[in-house]
């Protein structure tokens, strides 16, 4: 009989390897697909064993097939009655086109109809069609002008092997697993007494579970339930029995420690232990000590990089410093990779063995393989901590981390004097690492003190163009592979923004590092907020689903400023917060005493986020005011009326041209003059407005806001932070005040004119 086994692009090769192996003949690697012949029980035998193939087919038939009715003549000659039994269900799985066949649903549509009418002339029984748990699946191909038509033996596609999905684990399929494996030689590698492979992979992977089938000698479809070939007429039971009990007895005991994975990756340790029991796989994983020696004898290390995507380099730069660094700390006759990129070539100082390309969805995906550590040159490497060094891709990169550790150790010891718990520990000290790294600590949302979590965000601007792309990257990656072993915070806490710089201000052009939804909930938290401490309050932050977290750390004085003169104001003590974000202003300006506030905003999400935040602190009640309106023009409509307040903040954006401006747009430089006129009509007499922007090269129109009665004084410097001191450009700051008398002159003078 003839058959072929299909697999994903890039395999067919291995699946040859795989399929002469277990004793076909006529073996033959087509695209996408490799054909072998063989009887039914080695076809048999290949279902159960093979850890490449995604489906098994048996060849009914091949015929002509340039148009629909070709297609059907064709199937309609095909003995039906031959291959499905009285009452079982069928569907056509079409894949190909041609010239006149051009859409597989109607390919699929015309071999259906010829079934059924060859059934019903030839039994009077018409069958019943099932497309979600068909007894018999019938694989109908087109190929040019022809067709190959054939049963699916397998029923629910190979790899999935069932124990992957108990315990819901994302990356490499095992399919994928296998295959890094067998470009590996893992089998080969078993010969060897002392043959242990450990999993570096950042996440819970199938490599070992994959791994400890093959070192076992069980066959991977040993645990399957459902089969295609159950459905088909032609099905011999009795030898299908038979190969089943062979399995049984071909499987031996696996050996302790040869499944591994490395300190950092313990927590993984649960779910590959569920796995194995899953697969029936009587072994447990050994955690290796946090600094492993070189094991004797033969040793692989693997890492799964599949899940991560090339523009999260945070958790890619550091997954593969750890893999790099514990290939040369075992002495690993061999290294295998699943990586989205090249990276890992230049971590390891070292070309492929052998490599193949493959897609994993819509991405390219590459399987490669490194040799001994013979072949690797010495990479270079930093030193954290006497016991703990990283790799790293450019020379210069210890130069940053000596940077670090000594900005960093003197920023915590301001941090822990002033009582500042969330601060920006580096900024840009080196012209060749132009980042910003800002520290946050989280805090129980139960107790209010301080909790273990702490997260970094490390902020860069994209380099200019310029600089190498390739040198930039790299130090990019050092960057996110030292910082958080300095500041000594887990990998999964690191988020990237990468930015680049515009004529009104620094926009983000794209963001990293979103997969982190971790940490305690409290109340009615969003997923992947966290709770942090400020001078005594409480803030939400959300660092994997904004750009920007919730709170800006350089207005960290202005926000205390604010408390300041709260519980210095007089009267009324009604406060207003334009622009207002995430409310955390109204938060510091509530807390000094004021008795009514409104917060203004034009993004409802942000407006529910400053509620919450008001209400994380106990500040509840109707006399905190939420308002949704375009800021412009909402202030241009309170001049009308006879509300006032006595104390505002205004932190107003650089640019903006929303869709609720209707054909306006708000340029700060431009318009900051005729907006401030319009908020200080909105003081009270003695009212002072608090007003900011981070343009940095902004310059306030003293004449024309004099002209007209606004008194400005510039309170910048009273307003940077230690921990921004490096760039004093980060904002600026003005206290706002009508000047006495303006309103009533400018009245007379209207009068005047009159």
């Amino acid at each position: 009989m003839e058959f072929f086994a299909t697999c994903p692009a890039g395999f067919e090769s291995l699946l040859r390897d795989e399929l002469v192996s277990l004793g076909t003949q006529r073996v033959r690697p087509l695209q996408g697909r490799v054909s072998f012949e063989g009887d039914l029980e080695q076809a048999y035998r290949v279902c159960l064993w093979t850890h490449l193939a995604s489906r098994i087919i048996a060849v009914v038939d091949r015929f002509p097939s340039a148009d629909a009715n070709e297609l059907y003549n064709g199937m309609g000659n095909i003995a039906w009655e031959a291959h499905l039994t009285s009452g079982s269900t069928f569907c056509i799985d079409a894949s190909g086109t041609n010239a006149q066949l051009k859409n597989t649903q109607f390919v699929a549509l015309r071999a259906k109809d010829a079934v059924v009418d060859r059934m019903v002339q030839h039994t009077g029984a018409r069958p019943l069609v099932n497309v979600t748990y068909p007894d018999l699946r019938i694989v109908v191909r087109i190929s040019r002008n022809h067709a190959t038509v054939g049963i699916d033996l397998a029923g629910d596609p190979l790899f999935v092997r069932g124990y992957e999905q108990a315990r819901n684990v994302h990356g490499l399929r095992p399919d994928y697993a296998a295959a890094l494996l067998a470009l590996g030689n893992w089998k080969a590698q078993l010969a060897h007494e002392a043959t242990a492979l450990t999993d570096a992979s950042p996440t819970p992977s199938t490599i070992l579970v994959e791994a400890a089938l093959q070192a076992a000698h069980c066959a991977p479809g040993a645990l399957r339930v459902r089969w295609g070939l159950f459905g088909w007429a032609r099905h011999d039971q009795q030898a299908w029995d038979k190969l089943v009990a062979e399995t049984q007895e071909a499987r031996r005991d696996l050996r302790d420690r040869m499944l591994c994975l490395p300190a950092d990756s313990a927590s993984s340790a649960t779910k590959v232990n569920g796995m194995l029991r899953a697969a029936g796989l009587q072994t447990r994983i050994h955690v290796m000590p946090q600094e492993p020696n070189a094991t004797a004898g033969v040793g692989i290390v693997a890492c799964d990089l599949s899940a991560i995507r090339q523009e999260d380099l945070a958790r890619e730069a550091n997954a593969l410093a750890g893999f790099t660094h514990l290939v040369h700390a075992l002495q690993a006759n061999e290294a295998l990779v699943a990586t989205r990129d090249q990276l890992a070539t230049r971590y390891l100082n070292s070309e492929p063995a052998s490599t193949v390309q493959t897609r994993a969805g819509q991405d390219a995906l590459w399987l490669q393989t490194f040799d001994s550590p013979a072949s690797y040159e010495q990479g270079q490497y930093v030193s954290i901590a006497p016991d703990k060094h990283i790799p790293v891709l450019a020379s210069s990169s210890e130069q940053f981390a000596s940077r670090l550790k000594k900005v960093a150790r003197l920023r915590a010891k301001w941090a822990r004097r002033e009582d500042v718990t969330c601060y920006r520990v580096y900024d840009s000290d080196l012209p060749d690492y132009a980042v910003s790294i800002e520290l946050y600590q989280g805090t129980d949302p139960q107790t209010g003190d301080l909790s273990g979590e702490r997260w970094l965000v490390i902020s860069e601007y994209a380099a200019p163009k310029e600089i190498d792309a390739t040198q930039a990257r790299s130090r990019l990656a050092d960057v996110l592979a030292i910082a958080p072993a300095v500041l000594q915070v887990p990998a999964r806490n690191v988020f990237l923004r990468v930015r680049h710089r515009e004529k009104g201000g620094s926009q983000y052009a794209q963001e990293g590092s979103r997969h982190i939804k971790t940490g305690r909930r409290a109340g009615d938290l969003p997923a992947g907020a966290h709770l942090i401490d400020e001078g005594g309050l409480i803030f939400e932050v959300n660092f994997s689903s904004r750009l920007d977290c919730g709170i800006f750390l350089d207005h960290r004085e202005t926000r205390s400023m604010l408390r300041e003169m709260a519980k210095e104001t007089k009267g009324s003590k009604r406060f207003l917060n334009l622009f207002a974000y995430t409310g955390t202003a109204t938060c510091f300006a509530t807390d000094g005493g004021m008795l009514h506030t409104t917060t203004v905003d034009m993004s409802r999400p942000s407006l529910d986020w400053a509620r919450r935040n008001m209400g994380h602190n106990g500040f509840v009640g109707r006399e905190h005011e939420f308002v949704q309106a375009d800021v412009i023009a909402w202030v241009t409509e309170q001049r009308h009326t006879k509300n006032r307040w006595d104390l505002i903040f205004c932190d107003v954006p650089t640019f903006s041209n929303s869709r609720r401006m209707g054909k306006r747009s708000f340029d700060v430089q431009r318009d900051h003059a005729e907006l401030l006129i319009g908020v200080s009509r909105l003081l009270t007499r003695n009212g002072t407005c608090l007003f900011s922007c981070n343009l940095r090269n902004f310059r306030i129109d003293e004449e024309k806001l004099q002209h007209a009665g606004v008194a400005c004084e510039d309170i910048t410097d009273q307003t940077i932070p230690e921990d921004f001191s490096r760039n004093k450009r980060i904002h600026h700051a003005y206290l706002v005040r009508r000047v006495p008398g303006t309103q009533t002159q400018t009245k007379n003078k209207k009068q005047i004119a009159r």
